[in-house]
């Protein structure tokens, strides 16, 4: 029987992988790996506690923080979105409710369209990216443009809906949603390290999003929001994300039910694959009687995963600093769980 070890090693070395991977299996790590640099240009390696970006990951993030607000009785399920959001969007339908954007259902048109867009490396908005620092600076770019369906018909991931809900966050709360979320999830379960940081201002010990063009490495600073919002941009490092799943799963994010009712596979994801799902801004994969709850994100400079498979007892993560990277590693560590556990 191949180990962990055999199938990640040669990935690692066959695609340049940069960036830091880590199983535990019964709260035992099996592997962890670090390789490849924060810091090209100076050289400075990547280490175990390196923050990443981790862009659309940040979603669980944005439906956890709607969850403290839902506890708190500020907000239901069922609350229209634009009997909160006081602005101007004549195309969308005002039938649209908080459930429907958690489950990507609400049928609105997506200023960051990922069925249509080709080239995630070179994606551009009409807005400075270094103007869009709360979620209301995004509202002009939001395409004036007809519904792709009724809200609740059927699942189509969309960007726009997740900054909504974080607008609706600091509308409710009073508190901008970055700071809402680093004091009540990250503060308050001990991410010690995660944050939304500006890309001209990161802290120590953050590597730098790098994408690759026809002239060698550049970074992603001028290719994403100066700093993170309710779709993207949040940092983080592998040990918060263990502390997170550990939470979560222990019910000191949300409670019993609200936690059982976010990892309801709500939405099939019919885009994304045979077996996937969506619940509350968590992926759900049924694979070979394997059931996987994983958080995602990919975007120019960046490429992740955070999974937990519980019935056997495995969390995975991969977080890389470059466009690509991840995803070989996934594959092999999907495929050896598949294969030599399932």
């Amino acid at each position: 029987m191949n180990t962990i070890a055999d199938i990640i090693n040669p990935l690692i070395e066959k695609n340049n992988f940069s960036g830091v991977i880590s199983i535990k299996r019964n709260a035992e790590i099996i592997f962890e790996s670090t390789s490849g640099f924060a810091d090209r240009s100076n050289k400075v390696p990547i280490n175990l506690g390196t923050r990443f970006g981790i862009a659309s990951g940040t979603k669980f993030f944005t439906a956890l923080a709607i969850g403290k607000l839902l506890e708190a009785g500020k907000l239901s399920l069922d609350s229209k979105v634009f009997d909160i959001i006081q602005y101007d969007f004549p195309f969308y339908s005002k039938e649209i409710t908080i459930e429907h954007l958690l489950t990507h259902t609400s049928g609105m048109p997506d200023y960051y369209d990922e069925d249509a867009v080709d080239n995630f490396d070179n994606f551009f908005v009409a807005i400075p990216w270094y103007n869009l620092r709360e979620p209301k600076d995004y509202f002009p770019v939001f395409p004036q443009e007809d519904m792709k369906f009724q809200p609740g018909e059927k699942f189509s991931y969309c960007n726009g809906g997740y900054v909504l809900l974080a607008a609706i966050i600091h509308e409710i709360s009073g508190v901008p949603y970055t700071r809402f979320v680093e004091e009540h999830l990250f503060k308050a379960i001990g991410m010690t390290q995660s944050g939304f940081f500006e890309l001209n201002r990161l802290p120590e010990n953050t590597a730098l999003g790098y994408i690759h063009d026809a002239q060698g490495w550049r970074t992603n600073i001028y290719n994403l929001p100066i700093i993170g919002g309710g779709d993207g941009g949040a940092f983080t490092t592998v040990g918060d994300l263990y502390t997170l799943w550990d939470a979560f799963f222990k019910y000191k994010v949300l409670s019993r039910d609200l936690t059982e009712q976010y990892i309801k596979p709500w939405s099939k994801a019919e885009s994304e694959g045979e077996n996937i799902y969506y619940g509350y801004g968590i992926w759900i994969r049924k694979s070979n009687n394997l059931y996987e709850e994983s958080i995602i994100g990919a975007d120019a400079g960046v490429s992740f995963k955070s999974a937990v498979i519980r019935s056997k007892g495995i969390i995975y993560t991969i977080l890389s600093n470059n466009s690509h990277g991840a995803w070989p590693i996934i594959q092999g560590i999907q495929d050896y769980i598949e294969q030599e556990m399932g």
